[in-house]
């Protein structure tokens, strides 16, 4: 799908940036590979690794509308992975996530549109289902204006879709470097928000391969979702330090117990394949109904029952500490 193409990153500097990077130049001979994003360090810092000749690196933000518009001159496909992602900083900030979250998510549409990219995903977070935070409330709404935009250009290109999935193992930010950087500064104890706490979680390449296959199964306004394990904090704190202490220090502005992914309202329009759920749009489009249980891969779906959940706390695949040592060296591998 993308030998000859021209991919188009927001955020391209971060964790999945580069992992998507390395993927698309280890399987596939692109055109070229735009990293788009506004801090120029990080830029020259990944260069020094990605230097390929179809690598272009672009410095601008999603919230600049003409330079974004620039930017997507030429671009076959966009994975857009620009955002304000940290809760308390968003609570404190709400204008700048919104700026960022919502506001760049338009102009990454209306740019897409007026450069006929072919497709396009944006990626979500499970914080977006039922959210009680306002980057959850930012990364929903732009679920939405993906979802929509579909509607706005009928059956033409782009095609725009949504992936939403958990906590990414070792993401720039997450809990897990913070433990080890604690650990390795001698702490004797780790602090956990809850002792009831569950999250789920994927490693960066599994993150990247549900992406890239999407592309592929994606009609156009679907939100997959993606079948991973949970882990509680305690068990993930034990699977890294086996014998350290842990402290509880109570719940962050904004954050959950358990986080959903596809949330009980949404299951009238749930669909469970093997290894993955999609949520179908809630909207019909210009162009007609469209059968989302058969996807562009010949992939079938069925319908989950009504009253649906899927949630980390009672999530059917909970991961042991042995498991989720695995996870962690899958991750650092």
């Amino acid at each position: 799908m993308f030998d000859g193409q021209t991919i188009l990153i927001t955020g391209g500097t971060g964790s999945f940036g580069k992992q998507y990077t390395e993927t698309l130049l280890n399987r596939y001979k692109p055109k070229k590979i735009i990293i788009f994003s506004r801090d120029e360090l990080k830029q020259f810092e990944m260069q020094q690794t990605y230097n390929e000749e179809c690598m272009r690196y672009f410095i601008g933000d999603v919230r600049d509308k003409e330079r974004m518009m620039q930017a997507c001159k030429g671009v076959d496909y966009i994975i857009h992975a620009a955002a304000m992602k940290q809760v308390p900083a968003a609570e404190y900030n709400p204008t700048e996530c919104i700026k960022t979250n919502i506001d760049g998510a338009e102009n990454v549409i209306r740019a897409a549109i007026d450069n006929d990219v072919k497709k396009v995903i944006a990626l979500s977070t499970d914080k977006a289902a039922n959210p009680v935070n306002l980057y959850g409330a930012t990364k929903l709404c732009s679920d939405k204006l993906f979802v929509a935009a579909n509607n706005i250009v009928g059956g033409d290109v782009p095609r725009f879709a949504v992936v939403r999935y958990g906590n990414v193992v070792g993401s720039r930010g997450s809990v897990v470097p913070f433990f080890r950087k604690l650990i390795a500064e001698g702490a004797e104890s780790l602090p956990i928000t809850d002792n009831r706490m569950t999250r789920f979680w994927i490693t960066l390449q599994q993150g990247v391969d549900f992406v890239i296959k999407n592309f592929s199964r994606m009609k156009g306004g679907e939100i997959f979702v993606p079948k991973i394990p949970s882990v509680t904090m305690l068990d993930l704190a034990k699977s890294i330090s086996p014998d350290i202490k842990t402290h509880e220090i109570g719940i962050r502005p904004g954050e959950k117990l358990h986080e959903k992914m596809c949330p009980k309202d949404d299951s009238y329009r749930t669909i469970e394949f093997d290894d993955h759920y999609v949520i179908s749009p809630s909207i019909n489009f210009h162009d007609g109904n469209i059968n989302f249980s058969m996807n562009n891969l010949a992939e079938k779906g069925e319908p989950v029952e009504q009253g649906f959940s899927y949630d980390s706390g009672t999530n059917d695949w909970f991961l042991t500490v042995e498991e989720t040592v695995k996870l962690l060296d899958e991750a650092d591998a």
